[in-house]
């Protein structure tokens, strides 16, 4: 169950931003003692897939913040999130961990179960981004890129934080995230409502 919990919270992050939870990954691989990667995934160490991986991912958090941009951006990530998202949830439902210190064997047995069970997860959550990103800039004339994005990557970080440390709160992060998609939307709706209502007065 912990295992499934890791993958899921690794993947949800990584339909949120790809790079966050393989440069965490990586990292926590590298530099904490109580994460072990599996052999196969042991590439994520490495300091130039480290190195890459940052660069991405500073490219990533700028664009994401730029009204039209972000939607050009999104299309790109379309392969790059999914992809992503089958890397850490393969990765992660397989790493010792200080919670999971003992990887199920339907994992470590079936190696493409786990990826494309991520591919699905993230893929599902970054068709969500996409879908409400648009309607989010054009209801607030591009007003709402830099915030959401942000609440955005702050997700990636919670959710990948709680997945390696805590899986149990990759639960309680899931909700709050889709919790939030709706109350932005639901705001920015009331927001053009009210405008509409002030230029027909």
């Amino acid at each position: 169950m912990l295992e499934f919990l890791t993958g899921s919270g690794l993947a949800v992050a990584a339909g949120l931003n790809a790079y966050i939870p393989l440069l965490a990954l990586g990292a926590a691989g590298r530099f904490l003692d109580f994460v072990t990667l599996p052999a196969g995934w042991a590439w994520l160490e490495n300091e130039w897939t480290l190195g890459i991986l940052a660069v991405l991912l500073v490219i990533e958090v700028v664009a994401d913040k730029i009204p039209a941009v972000d939607t050009v951006n999104d299309w790109i990530q379309t392969i790059v999130r999914p992809a992503s998202g089958g890397i850490v949830f393969g990765t992660g439902s397989a790493s010792e961990t200080v919670a999971v210190s003992d990887p199920a064997e339907f994992f470590t047995t079936n190696a493409w179960v786990p990826v494309a069970t991520g591919v699905l997860m993230a893929l599902g959550v970054h068709l969500a981004k996409m879908a409400v990103r648009p309607v989010l800039n054009s209801l607030t004339f591009g007003l709402a890129a830099p915030i959401t994005s942000t609440a955005e990557d702050l997700g990636a970080i919670a959710l990948t934080f709680f997945a390696i440390v805590l899986p149990v709160l990759v639960i309680v992060g899931v909700i709050l995230l889709v919790w939030g998609f709706i109350a932005l939307l639901r705001r920015a709706r009331r927001r053009r409502a009210a405008r509409e209502v002030a230029a027909a007065g």
